[in-house]
């Protein structure tokens, strides 16, 4: 009997698409470094504009649109770099340097604007009611990227932790079998999307609560079709 869940405001979906080379992750941290030097300094704005998109909220209850594209455009570039280097290694195509979403890239990420958001809530959101959340999040990403801001710690995109751990294994398997195990993968895939959640509930981009719950797969809802691995690069055939 399958189980029906309502959508969560933020949808996050990870293609795992071959060819996969078998030893191209072990130098990915050094192709994605222009990424990591962008995202620093966008991660910098994110955090600014979640503090004006409180004071907004308080006195509005209102996210300014312009402000809201702009903090989902920084968490969806951060997926599509997580999704090729260390949060998921499940593409060698090379993440495109905009905020826009890219239809056809294979890890992608929305989050639906809210019309109006509730005034009272958004003094202790961030804070005490997503500590729970910020707990489990610690877990899977170590914790690594956070920064502090005026109002709060905002959860980053990190491939530390659980994540990691996993993708690291991910990647050995690769290296010595040629396939990504596609359980591996699913459940990699509902670890980061419940960091992304949290993500955004915690810069107040939602008023949903995130759900206390792992929905694995690449699809949202889950699909479930996919084979259970997913082949890298064929060898060269011999002469």
């Amino acid at each position: 009997m399958e189980t029906t869940t309502s959508p969560y405001p933020l949808r996050l979906t990870g293609e795992l698409s071959p060819p996969l080379s078998r030893g191209l992750w072990l130098v990915k941290w050094l192709l994605a470094i222009p990424h990591f030097i962008v995202l620093f300094f966008l991660w910098i704005a994110f955090a600014v504009v979640s503090v004006v998109a409180f004071f907004a909220i308080l006195f509005t209850g209102r996210y300014p649109r312009g402000l809201f594209d702009f903090n989902v455009g920084v968490l969806r570039w951060s997926w599509r770099v997580g999704f090729y280097s260390y949060s998921a290694l499940g593409t060698d195509r090379y993440p495109p340097f905009t905020l826009d979403d890219v239809p056809d890239y294979p890890a992608r990420l929305e989050v639906e604007y809210p019309e109006s958001l509730s005034r009272g809530l958004v003094l202790v959101k961030w804070w005490l009611l997503a500590l729970p959340q910020y707990l489990v999040v610690a877990v899977f990403t170590g914790g690594a990227w956070a920064a502090w801001t005026g109002t709060g710690k905002e959860w980053m995109w990190s491939s530390g932790g659980l994540v990691g751990l996993l993708v690291f294994f991910a990647g050995i398997v690769m290296l010595f079998t040629g396939r990504y195990p596609k359980p591996l993968y699913d459940f990699v895939l509902g670890m980061n999307r419940w960091v992304f959640r949290v993500a955004a509930y915690g810069a107040l981009m939602t008023d949903t609560y995130p759900p206390f719950r792992l929905d694995m797969g690449g699809d949202e809802p889950p699909t479930g079709t996919a084979p259970d691995t997913v082949a890298p690069m064929p060898a060269p055939a011999p002469s």
